[in-house]
Formats: structure tokens, sequence, C-alpha cells
């Protein structure tokens, strides 16, 4: 896979785009005008020098495979732009695209090697201390104690929510439509003060139920059950099996580190979108291991304003290792060492009916109560409206899977009907709940994939 000629097509180029404007302003880029000194290695990294308004270029670097041991495109340039990528490199990446006539091969210049022999050094370095124990000896003992203290304090905030829920059903849920957000902002407060952030985020969201239009008081109670039921599994965990206990304090709110022998596989990017707040943007990234049958979700984060480094665009496999984290239900891992550049490829995942996902949905329920959705690839189903709404129906049957609200908001639903067309067509996407969320999709014959979200 770490073949010059493998170079990736126009859509997955801006899929790396962190907004509409780099997008639009690394496409003015693409075209061989500004740049000069381009060139591309077999290690897959692509350098060249873009014009700017001053007197001197703009040097532009990417890693297409990071030497870091993150998968693909690192970058580097001189501009003082802090979107990553900028539009120097979504250009260069456009006109790399075109093929060897617009990037050759060759050498890198110095400017362009001292920044790849940099990351190569800090991947050797990597390697040789796994742990990355720079900082002196560990401190068990420090750190056991700073987890029982931690723990206490979970468990104080937890009681705390345990007496708010109880006040509210005896005072009756109306009261909540009363009280307003504010009730639940103070209480989600006190949940972030006892370090429970997986706590604070649910307490929160039930501030917003009474707003939610007709049938409020039933979704109300439904979420503070499960808040209940977190609560309660929270302050009976050593009695619980040891993975619903890890998935009880992953929900909670602590971190956790991947456990178990990585798998190598070649790794097809299924879908990647962000989740923004005001603090934080989470990138969530779905593959599909072609030889295990595994699907995995890497979580990558970015402060406030700046998109996550790690990015793989739809379409590609990655030849790495993935390590699950622990938990009953949660399909998250890490990623570990990869072995060649992300590469195009035409591999598809195989699908299930809309009625084979229902019924994934809610074996998933049962491992974790708190699951919000799983990852399926439905087979052979058609875009049909109805009434207001729309769903995605079997070609070859006569059951339906209804799209989240959502789905219906964004611009990607139309990309997946002009698609269709009305014929039948594979999609990705998360099924829940609230019904189904399509990401991404293919066409019944060759094609590639078209990415909705």
């Amino acid at each position: 896979m770490t073949q010059q000629g493998v170079r990736w097509s126009v859509d997955q180029v801006l899929a790396l785009a962190p907004d509409s404007a780099s997008r639009k302003a690394g496409s003015k880029l693409g075209t061989a005008g500004p740049w000069s000194g381009t060139g591309s290695s077999r290690e897959g990294a692509v350098w060249g020098l873009c014009r700017g308004s001053g007197s001197t270029p703009y040097r532009t670097v990417i890693d297409v495979m990071s030497a870091s041991g993150a998968a693909g495109p690192a970058y580097k340039c001189s501009c003082p732009s802090r979107k990553f990528p900028c539009k120097h490199a979504l250009g260069l990446l456009l006109l790399w695209s075109g093929g060897e006539e617009s990037v050759p091969a060759g050498p890198a210049p110095d400017w362009a090697e001292q920044w790849l022999a940099g990351r190569r050094r800090a991947q050797e370095k990597r390697q040789a201390d796994p742990e990355g124990s720079v900082s002196g000896p560990a401190d068990p003992e420090g750190a056991r104690r700073r987890a029982e203290r931690r723990a206490e304090r979970i468990t104080a905030g937890a009681t705390d929510l345990e007496e708010r829920l109880a006040d509210l059903l005896r005072s009756g849920l109306a009261t909540a439509e009363q009280a307003g957000y504010g009730l639940w902002e103070e209480t989600a407060a006190r949940m972030v003060d006892a370090q429970a952030p997986g706590l604070a985020a649910r307490t929160r969201e039930l501030g917003a139920v009474p707003a939610s239009g007709p049938g409020w008081p039933v979704r109300l109670l439904e979420e503070c059950a499960l808040l209940h039921l977190l609560d309660q599994g929270w302050l009976h965990r050593e009695g619980l099996p040891d993975a619903l206990a890890a998935t009880v304090r992953t929900r909670v709110g602590l971190p956790s580190s991947p456990q178990g022998p990585p798998v190598r596989d070649d790794w097809l990017v299924l879908a990647q979108y962000d989740r923004t707040d005001p603090k934080l943007t989470t990138r969530r990234i779905w593959l599909y291991g072609a030889a295990s049958g595994r699907t995995a979700l890497l979580l990558s984060y970015g402060a406030a304003g700046r998109a996550p480094e790690l990015t793989l665009p739809v379409g590609l496999v990655l030849d790495a290792e993935l390590s699950a984290h622990p938990g009953t239900g949660g399909p998250r891992a890490s990623l570990g060492e990869q072995f060649a550049p992300p590469a195009p490829s035409g591999a598809r995942p195989p699908g299930l009916t809309t009625a084979e996902a229902t019924a994934r949905y809610g074996e998933a329920l049962r491992e974790d109560p708190w699951q919000e959705s799983v990852p399926v690839t439905l087979d052979d189903v058609i875009p049909v409206p109805d009434g207001d709404s729309w769903q995605l129906a079997d070609a070859a049957g006569d059951t339906a899977l209804p799209l989240t609200p959502a789905a219906l908001s964004r611009p990607g639903l139309w990309r997946l009907v002009a698609l269709s067309g009305g014929a039948p067509v594979k999609v990705f996407g998360e099924c829940g709940h609230r019904g189904f969320t399509p990401l991404t999709a293919w066409p019944t014959g060759p094609g590639n994939a078209v990415r909705l979200c």
C-alpha cells in the first residue's frame, strides 16, 4: 500500500476540510498556478511552495501516513492559519490527487525533510518506549489514592442526584416545566464538582425535555429512569459483572484505556463527522475490519474552534492495529501502529435488513441500557417519504426504518435521495431509538462512497 501511484480522490481530499470556507479556499489552490517545487515520496510525503501575498512563498508539507503513529495526514505550513488542514495543505493535496504530472516523485527538499525526519524520530522513540514513561517511575500508590478520592466524590454526587430525582417524582413531573432549565443546570454543576462529567451531561439534557413538544412527560420519565439506573449501577458497581461495571464507569465519565491484544486488519473508513460544544470538538470515525468483521469507533478531540488532528476520509483503507476499550456494548477503540499510508478502496461492508438492524440495537441495549445507537449497514434500501418525514424501506420486504429528526435537517438527505433515484442503495449509519441516521451511502452498481454527514 505504500506505492506512489495510490492517490486520493478529490472528494476524499475535500472531506479533510475543517469547514466550508476552507473547502472553498483550498479548491482555488488546487491548480498548478500558485505552486512551485512540488514533489512526493513513496513513503507518503507531499510538499510544495505556494505563492501568497508576501514575497516569500508558504512552505507546505504533508505526511499522508503520520509518522507519529496517528493515522493519516499530518500537516506543516508556514502560513499563519490555525486551521488543520489549512487551505494550502488542501490545495496541495488536490494537486497531488491529479497524478504524478502535477506532483512528481522525487527527493524532499531540506526544509521538508527536516520536519519529516523529526516525525520519524518521534515514532522511533515511541516504539522504543511504548509506555511513554519519560517523567520518572510511576507512583501506583498515589494513583490508587487519587482514584479512591474521585470515586468518593462521584458517589456523593450520585447520591445527591438520586435525592433530586426522588423529589421530582414526589412533587410531580409538571414541576420540571415550572422550574425551567435552571433546576437541572444547578444539579449538573454539582455533578461537575463531583468529577462525574457523564452524569452532568445527562442531567443537563433533562432540562431541555419539557420544551421538546407534545409527549414530553413520557420522555422525561424515560430519561429520569435511565439516569436513575446509571446512578444505581455506580452505587452498586462492586456487584456487577466486570464488563458491565466497566460500562458504568465509562458512562459516569471516568476515562478508560484500551485493553487486550491489538487487532491488525485492513480498516475501511465508513464515516467521519464532528460534534461540537462551546468547549470541545469531538470527531467520530467509524471503521470496519475486512478480516475481523468488527466495526470500531475512533474518537479525536480538538479545542473549541479547532478541528481535531486525526482525519480519515471516507472510502480509504488503513492497514493498522486497533485496541478495544473495555465495556459491554461500546465499540470504541484506540489506533495503534499503522503499516502503510491510507489508500483508496472499493471495498464495502456487508449489510443487514431494517428488521435485523432493529434487532441488533435491541441486543446492544441488553448489554448497555444507555446506548443511544449502534453502527449498522443496511443493504438494498430505498429512501421514501413518509408524510413530513422520510424512511429507509427494504427493497425486497415490507419493513422500514424512520430517519431521525437530525437527519431530516441535513443536506445529506437530498444527496442520498439523488444517489438512489428510486433504486436500492447500501447505507451505513447509526440506528437507535430515535430512528436511523445515514452517514455514508454506496450505489448498487460501481461507484464510490458518498458522504452524507
